[in-house]
């Protein structure tokens, strides 16, 4: 009973070798910050918005019923529509602002339609608030209007 014992004593560095590997790992992964509490609304500062790209590109604006209101609008329109949005990034000389609220999330796509004009709504994406889900982007625009 003795020799079994020592010899199972003997395997486990043996085994536990085995487990090691030789591969790098990278930096352990930080676990999510929590949820934000509903009702909360993160306020992220704009970003300076740098040099207009060289081959200026004429953005594809959308044109669905429902949507007159928001696309075209600059900046100030869609927040007298809509109020002070959730999120407003920019990213070179487009610019997204983000409306939300219980029924729906609204994505506002602003590009300038020239190199140096201010930036216009030519695109616009709707989710539910709740799962994520696309929904009308008509509804949902009608749904946040202030």
């Amino acid at each position: 009973m003795r020799s079994k014992a020592t010899l199972a004593l003997m395997l486990v560095p043996l085994l536990a070798a085995c487990g090691a590997s030789s591969v790098k790992h990278g930096p352990p992964v930080q676990p999510r910050p929590p949820a934000p509490s509903p009702g909360f609304t993160p306020h992220v500062p704009p970003t300076e918005p740098s040099r207009p790209r060289p081959g200026f590109r004429q953005p594809r604006i959308m044109h669905l019923p429902g949507l007159e209101a928001v696309i075209g609008s600059d900046a100030g329109a869609l927040t007298r529509l809509f109020g002070q949005p959730r999120l407003d990034v920019r990213e070179g000389d487009a610019r997204k602002l983000q409306f939300g609220g219980k029924p729906c999330v609204l994505d506002v796509y602003l590009y300038p339609d020239a190199p140096g004009a201010a930036p216009r709504a030519s695109y616009v994406d709707a989710r539910r608030a709740s799962d994520g889900r696309d929904v009308d982007r008509a509804s949902c625009v009608a749904a946040l209007k202030k």
